[in-house]
């Protein structure tokens, strides 16, 4: 029995130590983000622009985040909503924004037909004909945004060899644990890993759905937003394919927030099973890589399995020290997430229910989404 807590508590300090590693990776890659030479304003490159957002349901302070993006400081551009259902409430919110602000153009689009499983890509590629101009951005419905985002995100589009911008975001918490810990996990750990990936692979090869701004000539050219109406992760799919037809993805300075509702514990495991799930299937080796990311929780498992051992201890305060610090790097030097201090002593909770979830997403492929159930299969829903 001896032997074999050994072996736990040295493979778990090597495994905490490969988590410091990624940590300071982490730190690395936040820092060449924000010493990344600004895109120069281009004072002739303002095309008009047409803003696409599906609308479905309700979410936290909605009307705050559509009012944002009529306060653009841009010359010319839309508004184009689009609701599949005409009972759709949030519609009524859309017309309180024209109420508003009647000298911004914005419409609505109905959307009746149901072209793949996922809805929200259904809806947008009923509304793309209806769009006006060339230029596109697509995002949440639950985006908050800063006055000067449209000029950043499109600025890049000016260089004919960027297909695609796409943005990092932070989450506006709910008042509940689980709400606090899926803002926590995106400020500390997802975009840390956006960054490291753009840093190991040579750019970003993938998209983010806070920002996806694109031009319709792009879009034909990869077949077009009906090619992605059965996929769970629409956003990604758009930045892989995007890539892979030799364009750049590339990830704008811009940062803007999405508001998160406060989940009760079952409704934030079924959204992190179903994300987690979803990148293991678009992106098998990458995901089994995370791993390391859990340096913290191995650091502990460590101690636990040998408590006299001393470089369990140091192997523990190594990772922790290097986890606080990339949290910090990430969540406040690059998202200015306000949050971030405030909870930082939710991190060791927050990564073992990540861990665990890692986990669980190896047992099997069924996510639930809307209150439905699937199968994913090659980034593609099947309804059970």
């Amino acid at each position: 029995m001896h032997f074999i807590f050994t072996v736990v508590a040295g493979t778990s300090t090597l495994l905490a130590l490969a988590g410091a590693a990624y940590s300071a990776l982490c730190v690395w890659a936040a820092g060449r983000f924000c010493r990344q030479p600004k895109h120069s304003p281009q004072l002739d490159f303002e095309p008009p622009v047409s803003i696409l957002k599906s609308l479905k349901g309700l979410d936290p302070h909605m009307y705050e985040a559509l009012r944002s993006h009529c306060r653009f400081d841009y010359g010319e551009y839309e508004l184009v909503f689009g609701a599949s259902d005409p009972a759709e409430p949030a519609v009524a919110l859309v017309k309180r924004l024209q109420q508003e602000f009647p000298h911004r153009t914005i419409c609505v689009v109905p959307c009746p037909q149901s072209l793949g499983m996922n809805g929200k890509v259904s809806t947008l590629a009923q509304m793309l004909p209806k769009a006006r101009y060339e230029h596109i951005l697509i995002n949440d419905s639950d985006i908050v945004a800063p006055t000067d985002y449209l000029r950043r995100v499109i600025r890049p589009l000016a260089d004919e060899r960027v297909g695609m911008v796409t943005s990092l975001y932070r989450g506006l918490a709910g008042k509940t644990v689980p709400s606090r810990m899926e803002a926590l996990g995106l400020s500390t750990d997802f975009m840390g890993g956006v960054l490291v990936a753009r840093e190991m692979e040579g750019g970003v090869r993938f998209a983010l759905g806070a920002t996806m701004a694109t031009t319709k000539s792009v879009l034909r050219e990869i077949g077009g937003l009906e090619a992605l109406v059965d996929y769970l992760g629409d956003d990604y799919e758009l930045g892989a394919r995007t890539a892979a037809a030799g364009y750049k993805v590339e990830l704008s300075d811009v940062v803007v927030e999405t508001t998160l509702p406060d989940y009760r514990l079952g409704e934030f495991w079924s959204h992190q099973l179903r994300w987690a799930r979803n990148v293991k299937d678009r992106r098998y080796a990458q995901y089994f890589g995370l791993i390391v990311t859990f340096g913290l929780v191995w650091g502990v498992l460590a101690v636990l399995a040998a408590p006299h051992a001393w470089w369990a201890w140091v192997a523990l305060l190594i990772v922790g020290l290097s986890r606080l610090a990339a949290a910090v790097a990430i969540g406040r030097g690059v998202l200015d997430d306000p949050g971030v201090i405030r909870d930082l002593w939710l991190v060791p909770l927050r990564d073992f229910v990540a861990l665990v979830v890692w986990v669980v997403s190896f047992l099997g492929d069924q996510v639930e989404w809307r209150g439905l159930k699937f199968r994913v299969r090659d980034g593609k829903l099947q309804k059970l």
